[in-house]
């Protein structure tokens, strides 16, 4: 098997010993090729080569922003029109060892969150060949893997995004604090998002929304944030709409979030599961983000779900506790 590993060198959690003793490791079970990400954009280019060339894997050490570079590296644009989707001449399949900050959607699949776990873990799912296919989200042009957003979190990751340029490392607390802060910042801001879905009426006056691909949301070291606990990688998409940013009805919602068992409810809040297609209206420009990292300002975007799309070396059923 030909694999080839992607290593993004300013991930969070990511050093030069820990690297070569990741590469050392899956060198014992497949015919590995290293490369090192040099600029943003260029995991993208790294995946598309190796699919070219027929890799049978790419593994991905790195956060969950090298992630989705990769995927969107490979992977063909989808036919959003309802007709059959396009098929990639060679598509390999995808693994993961966690090396950001949070690590979403390897966590959601069930890979260990550190780094030399997830190697061993990896060595050990190749050899039982273990795999399955999910599906993804897509909007904006782009493919994600686990959640996108517009407004509040778009924010964050946006101020986030300037802190690592300023060579701030991004740590979940600093996620806590610039959440808190943009939260405050824009609290009393008029409300510029509609949301639509199929089957339901247009909601009106929503002041950020999120849209998952699977749960959890998010992670806070190990505390999972579940906004909306029945999405899953094989149905459709959860979506998260906040018609209010009053103080108290915010910290009963979040209070939910993260609860065990989370199932949040608010009469300011819209949230409905497994839809196959969302769409986000703003009255002004305002920020979207996808899988954690901050892609511009918009005045509408749709995403889709589209099932069976990817296929990823990790345990072929995990249970979220």
């Amino acid at each position: 098997m030909r694999a080839l590993l992607i290593v993004n060198p300013n991930a969070t959690s990511t050093t030069p010993a820990a690297r070569d003793l990741l590469a050392h490791a899956l060198e014992s079970r497949v015919e590995l090729v290293v490369a090192h990400t040099m600029h943003r954009g260029h995991a993208a280019e790294l995946s598309q080569w190796a699919a070219a060339e027929r890799f049978d894997l790419i593994v991905v050490h790195g956060g969950d922003g090298t992630v989705n570079e990769a995927i969107n590296g490979f992977l063909p644009q989808p036919n959003l029109s309802g007709g059959p989707q396009p098929e990639a001449s060679f598509t390999p399949r995808i693994a993961m060892l966690p090396g950001g900050s949070a690590n979403v959607f390897a966590r959601s699949l069930g890979i260990a969150p550190d780094p030399v776990d997830a190697t061993n873990q990896l060595i050990d799912l190749l050899t039982a060949d273990s795999h399955r296919r999910i599906g993804l989200g897509h909007a904006d042009g782009r493919w994600f893997t686990f959640n996108a957003g517009m407004g509040l979190d778009a924010r964050v990751c946006e101020s986030i995004d300037h802190s690592r340029n300023n060579g701030h490392i991004a740590t979940p607390s600093r996620y806590v604090r610039t959440s808190i802060r943009e939260f405050f910042r824009t609290q009393f801001d008029d409300p510029t998002l509609t949301v639509e879905v199929p089957d339901s009426k247009p909601v009106e006056g929503v002041h950020y929304a999120f849209v998952s691909n699977s749960s959890p949301w998010t992670y806070l070291n190990k505390r999972p944030v579940h906004t909306n606990p029945g999405t899953t990688f094989d149905g459709g998409l959860g979506v998260f709409a906040m018609q209010s940013t009053g103080l108290i009805s915010s910290l009963n919602v979040t209070r939910q979030l993260l609860s065990t068992k989370a199932e949040p409810k608010s009469r300011k809040l819209f949230r409905v599961d497994d839809v196959n297609h969302v769409r986000i209206t703003a009255t002004a420009p305002i920020g979207l983000q996808i899988d954690g990292d901050f892609i511009g300002m918009r005045e509408q975007v749709d995403f889709a779900s589209l099932p069976d799309t990817l296929e990823v070396v990790a345990p072929a059923a995990f249970q979220r506790h």
